[in-house]
């Protein structure tokens, strides 16, 4: 027998049905408005407002995908790699990392056409190894910890921690966040007044104003022989690597796996599109 709602159930029915609709709306809303008004850091930092509609629509797609089992994914991968990946220099990167590679996985599956992850904690020293790839799918590390290069505007000394982060041009600076990895190429860069060679493999920003100068700037994931197995030297900004281990693992990661470059900047960690949507107070 056919069941018809009373006008009460009906009037119940609706005001629910608003609630859902004005709760995702205010949701997206907090993610923009956090955006928005996250205190200003350098000049990376204060360009926050360049959160597009177009990202915003892309992180609001994400959403419902933690209801698919995003929080899970992120739990697992954490406690599959967390006793291997030490030391941290802060106990959220890992969970950023993943939870952002997920999160963009689930909006742009077509774009995500590999599980790996190239993940790289600056808050670390460049004496010491603060790279790593991963496999996403088997939850398991391919290469690292490994010495990676900052860029030479991010520290005011050769070696030590990175403290300045910037996605403009010229400033030599390394750039935060989440990079889609698109085609290899021959690079070519110059060290103590000699030209190199190297695979370079070139990298899209998709962190807003964090990092999508990446691509204009020439940011690139490539091999250096400023990079050693004990120690890194600077960059004009790109992640660089050892050449013999450059040469074996990027054109792995090519057309379609990711790279997140994480620091402790409290600015950033708030304010990434990526990272703060889908973080876990």
């Amino acid at each position: 027998m056919a069941f018809e709602a009373s006008p009460k159930d009906r009037s119940r029915a609706l005001k629910l049905s608003d609630y859902l609709k004005h709760g995702l709306i205010g949701a997206v809303a907090l993610v923009l408005v956090g955006a928005h008004f996250a205190p200003g850091g350098d000049q990376q930092h204060s360009a926050i407002f360049g959160v597009t509609p177009a990202l915003a629509a892309s992180v609001a797609v994400a959403a419902p995908a933690a209801k698919n089992g995003l929080v899970e994914k992120t739990t697992a991968a954490v406690q599959a790699f967390a006793a291997a990946v030490r030391p941290l220099s802060h106990p959220k990167a890992l969970e950023l990392a993943f939870h952002s590679f997920f999160a963009f996985q689930a909006a742009h599956p077509d774009e995500v056409k590999k599980p790996l992850l190239y993940f790289v904690d600056y808050g670390l020293p460049s004496t010491q190894p603060r790279g790593y790839i991963f496999d996403m799918s088997s939850l398991s590390i391919i290469e690292g910890p490994f010495m990676v290069a900052h860029g030479r505007g991010s520290s005011s000394g050769q070696y030590g921690i990175p403290t300045h982060f910037s996605n403009a041009s010229g400033s030599a600076s390394t750039s935060l966040g989440l990079y889609l990895a698109e085609n290899t190429y021959q690079f070519t860069g110059h060290t103590g007044g000699h030209a190199y060679s190297s695979v370079g493999l070139r990298l899209k920003g998709v962190s807003g104003d964090f990092n999508d100068n990446a691509f204009a700037r020439g940011v690139v994931a490539h091999g250096a022989p400023y990079v050693t197995p004990t120690r890194a030297g600077r960059s004009e900004g790109c992640p660089a690597m050892e050449e013999s281990r450059a040469s074996r693992v990027l054109p792995e990661l090519a057309n379609g796996g990711m790279v997140f470059l994480f620091a402790p900047n409290q600015d950033w960690m708030a304010s990434d599109p990526w990272a703060s949507a889908s973080s876990v107070e």
